[in-house]
Parts: C-alpha cells; sequence; structure tokens
C-alpha cells in the first residue's frame, strides 16, 4: 500500500502476537540461531555507542553470538566483546551524553586512516534530561549536538550502517526520586528533535541514517514489567535485537522466513521461458477464440423473414479441437500462476509470521466439522473404505492439516503428534488403493502408470520452474511418488499375482506374501542405513530431485518417518479383499460387517486403542523420541479409526459430501497452501487485507479453494492430453516429455553456473 520498503516498516511498526512475539508490520521476523548470527556478521565489526539502555541492547545482541555472556562488565564504562572463531568484534562505547566527546569519537571514524565499524548503532538522552533536571536548555543544547553530528553519522551511514534509537518511554510511577524529572513528556521531545535534525542536510539515500523507533512501539507494551521504570525488560530488549539482527542480516543470510528487508529475487532463465511461454499460450487460445467466434457468427440461425421461422445453419458449431484446450488449459495456468509469484515471490503483499494458541487451532476444528456433519448424505455403495468414504477422509484430514500450518500448531507437540497420523493415513490410503487396483485389474500398463505420474506431479513441476524451487521441497509429491514406484515394481515383477491369478491355485496367496515381507525387509534396512539410502538418491538424475540444501538427508528424514504405513495400507488391502472373496464380512447397507458379537467386540477394542494413542500421544515430551515410535505405532490409530467408521453399517452408509468435495481436490489444497494461503514457502501468512485478520483469512481462503479447484480441473484435463490411451501417441508423448526434462535440465545448469 504505501511501497515496498520492509525495512522501514521493520524499524519502525509493528505488534505484539500474544505477549513476546513481535509482528513487524507487512513482513516476517527471521529468529536467529547462535550459528546463523556468526555467519553473517563474520569478519565485521559492530559499535554501540550511548548510555545504559544502549548497552542493555549490546547485550542482548551479543547473546545472539554467544547466549554464554554474562553482564559483567563495568556499569559506566567501554565494554569489550570478540569472537575469535568468526572474527566478530563487538565493542559498547560509554557515552550517556550527545555532546563533544561523543562527537569527536564519531568523528576519527570519518577519517580516512581509521577502520570504519560496520554497524554503529546510537542513542543517547536520559542523562542529558536527568544531569540538567530537565532545562529547556539542555533539550536545546541536545538539538546543538546532534545538528553537530549528524553530518559525521550521515558520512558514515555511506559505506556502513548507522541507527539512531529512539529513547523508549518510562514507567514514571517506578522512577527512583533521582530520575523523576525523565518523564515522557521529556523524551518526546528530544526524540521529535533527533527525527527532525537526523537525515535533514542528506540527499543521498545511501547516506541515510536509519532512525531504530520501533523500540518505543515495544517499550510502549512493556515497560510496565520494569525492573526500576526506566530500563526494558530482558525479553523486550531481545527483541529489539532479533530486530536489528534481522535489519543487517536478512539481505545477507536470505532466510526463508525472514521477508523483512529482503530485496526481491531475480528472475531466473527457466522464470522468464516459463512466463514467455504462457504469454504466448494466452495469445494462441485469443486467437483461437476469436477465429471461432467469428465462425460462429457467420454460421449462426437467422429468421426467414416470409415464414417467421428460424433456419438452421448448413454447417453445426465445431467442437473444442485439442489445441485450443490445450491452450485454454496454459492459459488458465498462466494467470493462476502469475497470481502465485505475485503472492510469494514479488512484494506486493504483505507476509506475517504464525503465532500459535490453543484457540487459534482448536475454534476451526469444531467448526468444519460441525460444517461437515451438516452435509450428511446417503453412500452409493456400502463396502470399506468405499470411494466417497475415503474422499471423505481426505477432505477432512486435509483441513485439519491447513488449520495446522496456518495456525503455527507444529509448536505444541500433542497437535504435531496427531498432524503425522494424519499424513500416515494419507500414505496408508496410498498403499490400498493402488494395492488394491493392481491386485483386482491386473492392469500393469504403461498408460496408468503415466497417469498416475502425471495427476500426482503435474502442479509440483511447473511450480519448481515458476517458483524456482527444487522439487523434494514439496515433499509429499515425491514420498507419494516413489511409494507408488514402488508398490507398482512390487506387484509388477515377475512373478505377477493378481487375484484372478491366486483365486485359481492358493499357494499364489503365499507367493504375494513373500513379496511384501521382501519389501518390509528392504524398507528395514534403508530405514536404517542411512548410508545405503542416500547412494541410492545420490545417483543423478534421482539426486537432482531428491536433494535440498546440496544433500539428501531431508528426503531419508520424511521418508523414514511413515516408512511403514504404505506397507501396512497394502497389507490391510490384501487381508480385506481376501475376508470379501470368501464372503466372511457383511457389506449390505446398514448391516455390521461381522456378526454382531464380533462388531462389538472389534468396536470396543477399536475405541479403547483409538484413545489410548491419542493419550500417548498428547503425553509425548520430546519430539525425537515420539518421531522414532511413531513409524511402527501410527498404523494403531488408522485401523481404530477404518474400523469405528465402517463396522457398524448405519455409519459406513453414509458419508459427508462436504468433506468428500474437499477430498477430491486434497493434493492440490496441500500443495497450494505453500504460495496462495500461508507465506514465505508455508513459514508464515499471507495477508491480503491488512488490519483485519479474520476478514484476511476468509478473503485469501476463498481465493485459495477455488485456485485449487481450477488447478484440479487442467490437471485432469491435460492428463487426457498429454497421457493418451493409444500406445503409439503415448510413445510419441513420453519422448517429447524426455525431451522437455532435458531442455529443463540444460537450462537448470546454466542458471547454476551464472549463480556460482
Amino acid at each position: 500500500f504505501k511501497g515496498g520498503d520492509t525495512c522501514e516498516y521493520l524499524l519502525s511498526s509493528g505488534r505484539f502476537l500474544g505477549e513476546k512475539v513481535w509482528q513487524p508490520h507487512s513482513c516476517m521476523m527471521h529468529k536467529y540461531k547462535n550459528s546463523e548470527a556468526k555467519n553473517c556478521l563474520i569478519d565485521k565489526h559492530v559499535v554501540f555507542i550511548g548510555d545504559s539502555r544502549i548497552r542493555q541492547l549490546f547485550y542482548s545482541f551479543i547473546k545472539l553470538i554467544n547466549p554464554q555472556v554474562k553482564e559483567e562488565g563495568i556499569k559506566h564504562g567501554n565494554i569489550p566483546f570478540e569472537d575469535k572463531s568468526a572474527s566478530i568484534k563487538v565493542d559498547f562505547l560509554w557515552y550517556p551524553e550527545v555532546n563533544g566527546s561523543m562527537r569527536q569519537r564519531i568523528k576519527t571514524w570519518t577519517e580516512g586512516s581509521v577502520a570504519k565499524p560496520h554497524i554503529i548503532v546510537v542513542g543517547a538522552a536520559t542523562w542529558s534530561i536527568k544531569i540538567h533536571n530537565g532545562s529547556n536548555e539542555a533539550l536545546a543544547q541536545y538539538k546543538i549536538n546532534i545538528t553537530s553530528i549528524a553530518p559525521l553519522l550521515e558520512k558514515l551511514a555511506i559505506s556502513s550502517d548507522v541507527y539512531w534509537v529512539l529513547q523508549d518511554p518510562v514507567y514514571e510511577d517506578m522512577l527512583s526520586e533521582s530520575r523523576k524529572m525523565i518523564t515522557n513528556e521529556k523524551i518526546d521531545a528530544y526524540n521529535e528533535a533527533a527525527v527532525r535534525i537526523l537525515n535533514s542536510s542528506s540527499r543521498n539515500s545511501k547516506a541515510k541514517v536509519k532512525v531504530f523507533s520501533v523500540s518505543k512501539l515495544i517499550a510502549q507494551e512493556t515497560i510496565m514489567k520494569s525492573a526500576d521504570g526506566l530500563h526494558l525488560p530482558e525479553s523486550s530488549r531481545d527483541t529489539n535485537a532479533m530486530i536489528l539482527m534481522n535489519v543487517y542480516c536478512n539481505k545477507i543470510m536470505k532466510p526463508i522466513d525472514g521477508s523483512c528487508c529482503q530485496p526481491q529475487p531475480p528472475l531466473t532463465l527457466i522464470q522468464k521461458i516459463a512466463f514467455c511461454f504462457f504469454i504466448l499460450s494466452i495469445i494462441g487460445y485469443l486467437i483461437i477464440s476469436l477465429i471461432h467466434r467469428n465462425n460462429y457468427r457467420k454460421n449462426k440461425s437467422c429468421t426467414d423473414l416470409e415464414s417467421g421461422e428460424e433456419k438452421k445453419p448448413a454447417i453445426s458449431t465445431p467442437n473444442v479441437s485439442t489445441l485450443e484446450m490445450l491452450l485454454h488449459c496454459f492459459c488458465k495456468l498462466g494467470l493462476i500462476m502469475t497470481y502465485f509469484y505475485l503472492c510469494d515471490r514479488a512484494d506486493l503483499f504483505m507476509k506475517e509470521n504464525k503465532f500459535y494458541t490453543h484457540s487459534s487451532f482448536f475454534i476451526p476444528i469444531v467448526y468444519i466439522l460441525v460444517l461437515g456433519v451438516f452435509y450428511t448424505e446417503n453412500t452409493k455403495e456400502t463396502k470399506v473404505l468405499n470411494r466417497e468414504q475415503t474422499d471423505e477422509w481426505k477432505g477432512w484430514m486435509q483441513l485439519v492439516i491447513l488449520i495446522y500450518h496456518i495456525s503455527g500448531a507444529s509448536t505444541f507437540l500433542p497437535v504435531y503428534m496427531h498432524i503425522r497420523v494424519l499424513v500416515a493415513a494419507y500414505l496408508f490410503q496410498t498403499g490400498y488403493g493402488h494395492f488394491s487396483y493392481f491386485w483386482i485389474k491386473g492392469d500393469f500398463g504403461v498408460y496408468r502408470v503415466c497417469q498416475v505420474l502425471f495427476r500426482l506431479n503435474f502442479l509440483v513441476v511447473v511450480l519448481c520452474i515458476v517458483m524456482d524451487r527444487p522439487y523434494q521441497f514439496y515433499y509429499f509429491v515425491p514420498l507419494v511418488t516413489v511409494w507408488f514406484m514402488i508398490i507398482y515394481a512390487t506387484l509388477a515383477v515377475w512373478p505377477q499375482i493378481v487375484q484372478k491369478k491366486a483365486n485359481g491355485n492358493c499357494l499364489w496367496h503365499f507367493g504375494l506374501l513373500l513379496k511384501l515381507i521382501f519389501l518390509l525387509t528392504c524398507i528395514y534396512f534403508l530405514s536404517y542405513s542411512q548410508g545405503a539410502f542416500e547412494k541410492i538418491f545420490s545417483f543423478w538424475p534421482l539426486s537432482k530431485c531428491f536433494e535440498l540444501n546440496g544433500n539428501v538427508y531431508e528426503w531419508w528424514f520424511r521418508w523414514k518417518l511413515d516408512r511403514y504405513v504404505v506397507f501396512h495400507g497394502m497389507l490391510f488391502a490384501f487381508i480385506y479383499l481376501a475376508l470379501q472373496k470368501s464372503q466372511m464380512i457383511s457389506e449390505g447397507k446398514g448391516d455390521p460387517l461381522f456378526s454382531s458379537r464380533v462388531s462389538n467386540v472389534l468396536l470396543f477394542i477399536s475405541i479403547v486403542s483409538f484413545l489410548t494413542y491419542s493419550i500417548w500421544a498428547s503425553s509425548c515430551k520430546n519430539k525425537t523420541e515420539c518421531n522414532e515410535l511413531h513409524p511402527s505405532v501410527s498404523v494403531v490409530q488408522i485401523l481404530a479409526f477404518i474400523f469405528i467408521r465402517n463396522i457398524p453399517g448405519y455409519v459406513r452408509s453414509v458419508y459427508s459430501s462436504f468433506f468428500a468435495w474437499f477430498g477430491k481436490i486434497s493434493l492440490e489444497l496441500f500443495i497450494c497452501q505453500y504460495h496462495i494461503w500461508l507465506a514465505a514457502d508455508t513459514k508464515g501468512i499471507l495477508v491480503l487485507i491488512p488490519g483485519y485478520p479474520m476478514f484476511n483469512v476468509l478473503v485469501s481462503t476463498f481465493i485459495f479453494v477455488c485456485v485449487a479447484h481450477e488447478i484440479s480441473q487442467i490437471t485432469n484435463d491435460l492428463a487426457q492430453i498429454v497421457v493418451p490411451k493409444d500406445n503409439s501417441t503415448l510413445l510419441k508423448r513420453l519422448l517429447c516429455i524426455a525431451g522437455f526434462f532435458s531442455g529443463l535440465h540444460f537450462f537448470s545448469a546454466m542458471q547454476d553456473q551464472s549463480r556460482h
């Protein structure tokens, strides 16, 4: 709304989310770790000049580099700090008044022979008010002194980062008698003088002294917690130090969740080619549409003036050609990708940090569950895990995961552990669904494989190009893709064992079980052999797909986290289909799955198992330890849910059409949230309407859901064109796709070379 200078917003405006989390206006602030702070400030010299308040800021700043530092320096003297491992020097210089001494010190840095500090933080006023009893003469002298210092600071600002820290308000009721003359009225007068004088003579934007005024806003909220009414509580000064670190380091370190002070990334070669392609698609579609419209007008029926009857045209309206449909899809996709880019790569829209509260997660959960119950309908079939039921399952899980992401609930371990089960349930359905298809249909043709791979990966490949992100960044799609190929390989490799063959000879069932045991053995081996796993996925071209930040560790971690659940899904499908074939279960409308006694016992065990897992997950204290157990125990709650949902016939016979609708576009919702609902690659929240959080969520959610639905339609339409049933045509398309990826790899190599 006011331009793209997020640095200015970071230094001057913001609000608290809760009690301790500071949210700058319009952008996101990164929380720097010690290692990151050292990497940013390596070989740098930082100087803090001022009074005891600046000394507080100095200590908070150096604790970001070394948390072990204790505040033991001389109170009214200079304090040096050095980190020899990173060659970082940070000095505090005691100059409590803006006077000739401070001016002389600053002047020495403007002389050519002296090395200039890289960062200079200056601020003082309360001592002048105290020593001179708040007199007007002292304020007049302060203005004269700061006027003489201002040109020197502006000269330093050409090559260094110079910050003038405005004076924080005080809590007058807590001030000691010797400080009673320090009033907020006086502080405001001194601040006003500093802001008016600084940069008044500078016309060069590079020579501007940055006014650090955000500290005032932070102090207004927290000064009541001060120990003496003058000095800020520790949490507030730590926030100021973190802001200072973000202002200087974000442009150097470029953290994903630190959008403040980060310049807009330049367009890559691949992005430029992609945008040109989409523009040509839009132009091509418009030309074809105009041609068809003109042809339609020429052939339009007209009225016979004599009989008053309408004459039919000799030529009927032509059907939509493949080319027109293709261009129409790419036209829509181009407009949608432009929106993606503007939301998460350009500086057009604001971004904010997430902030978790129990109400921000649980209230929306209750709301959508109530909505889901209102949209209850009868299912077309009453089989276990029928299509409507699995769509419903995917839908409500996806909505819960979306709320989990936007509310920042990953910081609350019990919620995190339950969400891990939902992700595992998606993979369980992958194992169940694909195994069932191959087992029943026996269709191992290339067409089926290409259809599934295209539908899974199309959107992600486009986003990798447009948003300049690696394939592994959208980790869930690589995960599902690899597991699909594993399922396919397990069943397609000789001997191909399918239901039709197994029905003729029961021994084939044991053959399939041997295949599943071999698969489980391979999974177990790879999960405990990181080296072997990394070797497999470090080979080209797999490395291009599965590396993130130069290694495949992230991919190994993601794969390992749910390593058994796809196998569990396959095994469940095998057992269920065997029971169904032998008519040991009843799937009639309204009928319980088993006999009444067995159904009641299984239902009781399922409810107890479901609640037991929830109690265990809610009592988790250590995320690492719980993640270690999760792959083995997540199936307990998944199976418990399936039994609770399917054993009673009346429950199995109904479904929520509300959840099922979302389930049909669950993959698109999961991927699209990265850039057009969340922001900064899921680390923050997109702000289309600043100042109105609830209204903003409603608007951004509406657009997000519509876009996901549209992309689902585009993917389905393109799948019919790109992956035809005719084998010879499909082979040609596959050669074209291979050429496309070869070109993409070539341009990617050119990009990497130019970056280096």
